[in-house]
C-alpha cells in the first residue's frame, strides 16, 4: 500500500490528478484482468489524457463565452428540410475553418441559426480550436466603449485572435454609420485570417439600410462573402417545433405572410 500511496503522490506532483484519483480502481481492473504492466500503464495514461482533454475543452468553452452548449446531434434536421444534410456534414469536418472561410446562416427568427452557429463552434472547440461568441449588439457596445478609452486597436486584435468568431443576431438592431464602421474593422481584421460565423435575419440587399451606409455594407459583404458558405434556412420556427407538431397554433399569422408570419426568406 505504501507503494500505491507513493505512486499516487507522484502522479499528483506530475500534475496528473485524475489518474491519481482513479489509481485504485485502475489497479483493481488490471488485477482482475491479469493485465501486463504495459497494459496497465496504457490504461492509466489514456485515462489521464481523456480527462485532461475534456478539461481543456471546457476551459476553451468558458473562454468562448458560449451562452448555451448546442450540438449538431441535437438539431432536428427533419424539421428543417431546406437544410442540406450533406453540406452540414461537410462543414462539420471543419475544413472551412482550416481555410479561414466564413459561414453565413440566414433565415427568419427561430429557424435554428444560432443553434447551428453554436454547434459548429462547439465542434471546433472539441477539436482543439478556439472560438468566441458574441451578439452584434454586444460587439458594437464593447467596441464603442474601447474606442472611448483609446483601446479600439487592441480590442480589434482580441477579436481577430480566435479561430472562429461567432457574431449572432445581425439585423436585429439598426446600426449608425459609425457603428457599421466598427463592424467593418472587425471583418477586415479577420479577412482571410480567421473564420466568421454570422447569423442574420436580413436579406443581403437590406444591409445597406441596416448599416445606414450602402458603401460600408457593400465593403463588409465583399469581404464576408469572398470565401464563404451561405446557408439559407426556410421553414417554421425551430423553437416552436414541439408545439407545432402537437397541433398547437403559437401565433396568428399576419395577412399575406406564411404560416410563421414571415415571408419565404431569400438572401
Amino acid at each position: 500500500m505504501l507503494e500505491v500511496e507513493h505512486a499516487r503522490q507522484l502522479l499528483a506532483e506530475f500534475n496528473m490528478p485524475e489518474a491519481a484519483c482513479q489509481l485504485d480502481a485502475l489497479l483493481e481492473t488490471a488485477a482482475a484482468k491479469d493485465s501486463t504492466f504495459i497494459s496497465f500503464l496504457d490504461q492509466l495514461l489514456s485515462f489521464q489524457q481523456k480527462e485532461q482533454t475534456e478539461k481543456n475543452v471546457w476551459k476553451r468553452m468558458k473562454a468562448a463565452r458560449i451562452p448555451a452548449v448546442k450540438t449538431l446531434e441535437e438539431f432536428d434536421f427533419s424539421f428543417q428540410p431546406s437544410l442540406n444534410p450533406k453540406q452540414i456534414q461537410e462543414l462539420r469536418t471543419l475544413a472551412f475553418v482550416e481555410r479561414g472561410e466564413n459561414l453565413i446562416l440566414l433565415g427568419p427568427p427561430g429557424v435554428g441559426k444560432t443553434h447551428l452557429a453554436t454547434a459548429f463552434a462547439v465542434e471546433a472547440l472539441h477539436h482543439g480550436k478556439t472560438a468566441y461568441f458574441i451578439t452584434l449588439a454586444h460587439l458594437i457596445e464593447d467596441l464603442e466603449k474601447r474606442r472611448e478609452k483609446g483601446l479600439l486597436s487592441r480590442r480589434c486584435k482580441f477579436y481577430a485572435r480566435p479561430d472562429i468568431l461567432v457574431i449572432d443576431e445581425v439585423g436585429y438592431m439598426q446600426l449608425s454609420r459609425q457603428q457599421a464602421e466598427l463592424l467593418f474593422q472587425i471583418v477586415c481584421a479577420r479577412y482571410e485570417r480567421g473564420t466568421i460565423i454570422m447569423t442574420s435575419n436580413k436579406y443581403f440587399s437590406d444591409w445597406g439600410e441596416l448599416m445606414s451606409d450602402s458603401v460600408i455594407a457593400t465593403a463588409i459583404l465583399d469581404r464576408l462573402l469572398y470565401h464563404a458558405h451561405v446557408i439559407n434556412i426556410r421553414g417554421e420556427s425551430y423553437r416552436l417545433k414541439d408545439r407545432l407538431r402537437a397541433g398547437l397554433n403559437p401565433a396568428v399569422p399576419q395577412p399575406g405572410l406564411g404560416k410563421t408570419g414571415f415571408k419565404d426568406f431569400r438572401p
